[in-house]
């Protein structure tokens, strides 16, 4: 029995038109996907963003870090701690002036 000469094309271009469809597959991809080539600039606008967010919490860590090392018992900054005891307290008498000061400033007693 002779095999139809239509059959021997289909198996023959079978291979390599699977290859075909899976690079096409992954070519997809890697231009629309999530992380693919169009995608790439929104990918970039959120690591600056990210950047920028782990920068102002460096910030707020180093100030927070200033501050425990102001109340640190070897060296205690009395003006801080009085700060610290009035705020939580709520010891302010009416006539009294608060004046905030920069915490770039402050300089610990020693």
């Amino acid at each position: 029995m002779t095999r139809h000469p239509l059959f021997d094309l289909l198996s023959r271009a079978a291979l390599p038109a699977a290859c075909i469809l899976v690079a096409a597959y992954f070519l997809s991809h890697a231009t629309f996907g999530a992380a693919g080539l169009l995608s790439l600039g929104s990918i970039r606008q959120e690591s600056a963003a990210l950047q920028a967010r782990k920068q102002q919490l460096t910030a707020e860590r180093d100030a927070m870090q200033r501050r425990i090392d102001l109340l640190d018992p070897r060296k205690v900054d009395p003006d801080y701690a009085d700060e610290l005891v009035r705020q939580q307290l709520g010891v302010v008498r009416p006539d009294e002036i608060i004046v905030p000061l920069e915490s770039e400033k402050r300089q610990p007693i020693r």
